[in-house]
């Protein structure tokens, strides 16, 4: 009860909700925006991949520069915050709750052009605060990152059976999601109002400075390596379970389970890396992602049950990822670049580019392979190349991570 009650002062609970805020509009929207779009506007996966994959190349500047303006911001953070929020709640409205008044791939990209610019902004500053709330904190960093991260993975909980669970009840599911998504937001930005103080007092950190470090660069390469993962089976899921499983009305469920699992493991992997270091709870927590993952191979239709176990099980390892890596990485701007926004400028470049390379790689090969998003014919080949994607290719990665964080001397 004490830790609670010291979290409350700390005021940790609003930093747990403006980080279910931002989760909410990160990966369900790759999750659901691609197969809304074909499904109701017959856009083709492949266009919608390229897309997706075109505004990422646009990122490459954009975070960068977007780290660059948070770092000189100042005192002026707090408004700026307020603005971008009122941004990511109109895109989502305009995303999911208008008839697009344009072209619906143009509708498309400039509503998610909206929606990821004010998310990274937003995001950016989010975490660079955190490295100035963290060092006033004792044990700061893991103890903030257990609270943020276990808000973020509610939040994705909650964005990923929204949808789900209100279709059978009102007309336009996406549209009362998107609506009340706002409502979120803005309850959000009244809550952490308080807390953006602008940052420390240190000059803004050259973004080769970050660069030229060797640890902060490898955390930032296993950041991209150990996401896409996540990415490919995010991207892929509900086709997965739609197509593979045959089991179309399991998505929502399926997809709490998998994020609950991973929001209710968070102070568990936080734990253990207080216990036996990071780099040694994330090792084992990879190991075992792999192991699940490699189950899914062996699936077939009707196996839903089969796949619920799997999703609790490699949901729980997923909460370390989330969990400890943003942790390590604002450990180490702490030392590098104190105020933080170029470093997290990075940060969420590496995080988006993992969805946009799932996006643009996986779905215009499931299109090759004769797959039908929404089809109850699609042929043994295409399934199979699903489940391949689905499963192998993440499987693949994680052996990536895990010689890259072996190599990374953190405990350093």
């Amino acid at each position: 009860m004490s830790a609670v009650i010291q979290a409350q002062a700390a005021r940790l609970p609003a930093w747990s909700l403006f980080g279910a805020v931002l989760s909410g509009a990160g990966l369900p929207i790759y999750i659901y925006a691609p197969k809304f779009y074909a499904d109701n506007f017959g856009i083709n996966l492949t266009l919608l991949g390229a897309v997706l994959f075109g505004l990422r190349l646009f990122d490459v500047v954009q975070d960068p520069v977007l780290g660059w303006v948070s770092e000189r911001l100042g005192k002026l953070r707090r408004l700026a915050v307020w603005f971008a929020g009122l941004v990511l709640a109109a895109s989502m409205y305009g995303l999911f709750a208008i008839e697009p008044p344009i072209g619906a791939v143009w509708w498309f990209g400039l509503t998610i052009t909206g929606l990821f610019t004010a998310f990274s902004f937003m995001s950016i500053n989010f975490y660079a605060e955190g490295v100035t709330k963290a060092s006033s904190m004792n044990d700061g960093h893991t103890r903030l990152a257990a609270w943020r991260e276990t808000g973020a993975l509610l939040g994705v909980c909650l964005a990923a059976v929204a949808p789900s669970v209100l279709e059978p009840v009102v007309d336009a599911p996406f549209a009362i999601f998107a609506v009340s998504f706002g409502l979120f937001v803005l309850a959000a930005l009244i809550w952490m109002t308080p807390e953006w103080t602008g940052g420390g007092t240190q000059d803004p950190t050259p973004i080769r400075a970050i660069l030229n470090d060797t640890v902060a660069k490898r955390l930032l390469i296993l950041a991209l390596v150990n996401a896409t993962p996540v990415a490919v089976s995010s991207t892929l899921f509900l086709f997965y379970v739609e197509s593979r499983l045959d089991a179309p009305g399991w998505e929502g469920p399926l997809l709490v389970l998998f994020f609950f699992a991973a929001a209710a493991s968070s102070p568990f992997w936080a734990r253990l890396s207080d216990r036996v270091g990071p780099k040694r709870a994330l090792l084992s927590a990879m190991v075992l992602a792999i192991l699940f993952y490699a189950c899914v191979l062996a699936l077939g239709a009707g196996d839903v049950w089969l796949f619920a176990i799997i999703c609790v099980l490699s949901g729980a390892t997923i909460g370390a990822d989330l969990t400890l890596l943003p942790a390590m990485f604002a450990r180490r701007m702490a030392q590098v670049s104190p105020n933080g926004g170029q470093g997290f400028g990075l940060w969420s470049l590496v995080s988006k580019f993992t969805l946009a390379f799932a996006a643009a790689v996986l779905l215009p090969i499931l299109q090759l392979a004769g797959f039908t998003s929404g089809a109850t014919n699609n042929p043994e080949t295409a399934l199979s190349t699903l489940t391949y994607l689905y499963a192998l290719v993440p499987c693949i990665l994680k052996l990536v991570a895990i010689g890259l964080l072996a190599a990374t001397p953190l405990e350093d």
